[in-house]
């Protein structure tokens, strides 16, 4: 048995030798050294020379990054405002719209002035003068002794003066007769400031003469007639008989309704 076991080794040796005969002997590969700095330069880590390596290779190239600056929002200085341009041309009509929401609730508003529960928004008078008059002062007063309207008492018949009780837009009308070779002059007055004149000169023949006008009236104002004498004798004529002086005037539009 050991006889046997002693030509096994024998043999294997014989091959191993026989082997490394037949086949080429391999020197082992050496690593090539790669300058990585200067002689005055200290030494780089082997992770720095290895992606220098990689960065000289096309493969592995680092892309190159270019900044884009958007230029719009580098804002300058406002300038100055241009000419006003030439309107354009009107565009087409649009559909109309849905109807929106309502609004809010406005604040209450302030007071009205207190109203008159039995005041009567009408005025009216006419008037007439049955007697003759001359003017014997510079100013003097126009009574009148005939009523033929005076709606609510608003023209005193002893005062000769119509008193406003109802605000607002009102018509007046004088009407006289002249005398002959004689001047005739009248105010009509509001308040005490002549606001109209009537006037005829003196003539060899009488005449009918009249004036109107409308104002706008407060509550409380008055409107009258005076006679206003000159150099000359002014005098307005009338009979008992018949009337040739009339003054008319009554409301043509409340101011509050």
């Amino acid at each position: 048995m050991s006889t046997v076991f002693l030509l096994l080794l024998v043999s294997t040796a014989n091959v191993s030798a026989v082997l490394e005969k037949a086949l080429p002997r391999r020197e082992p590969r050496r690593l090539s050294c790669v300058r990585c700095c200067g002689p005055s330069e200290q030494p780089v880590s082997i992770i720095s020379s290895r992606y220098t390596r990689m960065s000289s290779d096309p493969a592995y190239s680092v892309p190159k990054v270019q900044p884009n600056i958007d230029i719009t929002i580098l804002k300058g200085e406002k300038g100055e405002m241009g000419e006003k341009g030439y309107p354009g041309a009107v565009g087409k009509e649009g559909e109309r719209g849905l109807r929106g929401l309502n609004g809010r609730k406005g604040q209450k508003g302030q007071p009205g002035p207190q109203g008159h529960s039995c005041k009567q928004l009408y005025a009216a008078f006419s008037v007439g003068r049955r007697k003759t008059l001359h003017s014997s002062d510079y100013f003097q007063h126009v009574t009148f002794d005939t009523e033929f309207v005076n709606l609510y008492k608003h023209f005193n018949m002893f005062s000769g003066k119509f008193f406003c009780y109802v605000a607002g837009i009102y018509y007046f009308s004088l009407n006289v007769h002249t005398w002959n070779f004689k001047e005739t002059y009248l105010h009509l007055m509001k308040n005490e400031k002549e606001v109209a004149i009537l006037y005829a000169q003196p003539s060899d023949r009488s005449i009918m003469q009249s004036q109107s006008l409308m104002l706008d009236l407060q509550e409380g104002e008055e409107v009258w007639v005076r006679m206003f004498k000159r150099e000359r004798e002014n005098a307005i004529y009338s009979e008992e008989s018949d009337v040739y002086i009339i003054f008319n005037g009554h409301l043509i539009k409340p101011a509050i309704e």
